[in-house]
């Protein structure tokens, strides 16, 4: 007689296999898995816990499980994430959105005139160009990536979220953007140093685009390229508002003081991180 595996029974054996294996989150992962596999919410997997899988919803579950097993992302292995409260596509050609990077959000609304140009380098998934288009309307966002694949991305996550004909995607370098002039740019860049990343844990280390991630030598390279020309593609009383990564807020102001931006700010995220650093031009 072949064994009956529940919901509840699954989860519980799920949860302890992750946790062994060095899963941060265990028992989230396991239902938002489940949940994914048996096309249920969360709320419907603690409604259903006595349900019995069938045998093709053992294996596609169990193939979830392996994927994250191997610590690949829970975002890729469901292909989607949230970002801002708006639903976005997510695959390994694009960095997993992270809360953190909210704040720059909402910097970036506290600064952010009417009818306006707004440029994105290193758009990704498209996070930061679709919720600023999201929340004004009025304004036009230039999304710019290195990477045609990650564009097409961000290209369809913008449809996905009703601001596809507001958001200009072009496959450009960050040493030369755009013309402008924008009366704000934001960006957050890669800023690992390229000693660090062997560091990093497995689920960016060897899952996320390294194009997304290596900064430089010292993790500042973005950063420069990004000061050097915003003098020149700024609209007078525009902003340069970067995420940034930890111990780099002072390094990265020096930048941007040197390049001649003016009323120099540093914000902290939740956990009291400096994680966003900008300045205007006059």
């Amino acid at each position: 007689m072949t064994e009956s595996w529940t919901v509840l029974k699954l989860l519980r054996w799920t949860a302890d296999y992750f946790a062994g294996r060095g899963i941060d989150s265990p028992r989230l992962d396991a239902e938002l898995l489940l949940a994914a596999t048996l096309e249920l919410d969360r709320v419907g997997l603690y409604l259903n816990f006595e349900r019995p899988l069938q045998a093709d919803e053992l294996v596609a579950y169990r193939e979830k499980v392996r994927r994250r097993a191997g610590r690949e992302p829970l975002a890729y292995i469901l292909g989607e994430t949230e970002f801002w409260s708006l639903p976005l596509k997510v695959t390994p050609a694009v960095l997993i959105p992270r809360p953190d990077t909210e704040l720059l959000v909402e910097e970036a609304l506290k600064r952010l005139p009417g009818a306006t140009r707004v440029l994105d380098v290193g758009t990704g998934s498209g996070a930061l160009a679709i919720a600023l288009a999201h929340e004004r309307p009025e304004c036009r966002v230039t999304a710019i990536d290195l990477s045609s694949t990650a564009l097409a991305v961000a290209m369809e996550n913008a449809r996905l979220n009703g601001v596809g004909e507001r958001i200009d995607f072009l496959q450009a370098d960050l040493a030369a953007l755009p013309a402008g002039p924008f009366a704000l740019i934001v960006a957050n860049p890669p800023y690992i140093p390229t000693g660090d990343l062997a560091t990093l844990m497995p689920e960016v280390r060897e899952f996320e685009p390294q194009l997304a991630l290596n900064g430089g030598g010292d993790g500042l390279d973005a950063y420069r390229a990004l000061a050097r020309q915003a003098g020149a593609i700024l609209a007078p009383g525009g902003w340069l508002l970067v995420e940034i990564g930890i111990g780099q807020a002072a390094s990265v102001r020096e930048l941007l003081a040197a390049a001649g931006l003016a009323e120099l700010f540093i914000s902290r995220d939740l956990a009291g991180i400096e994680r966003v650093v900008g300045g205007r031009r006059v």
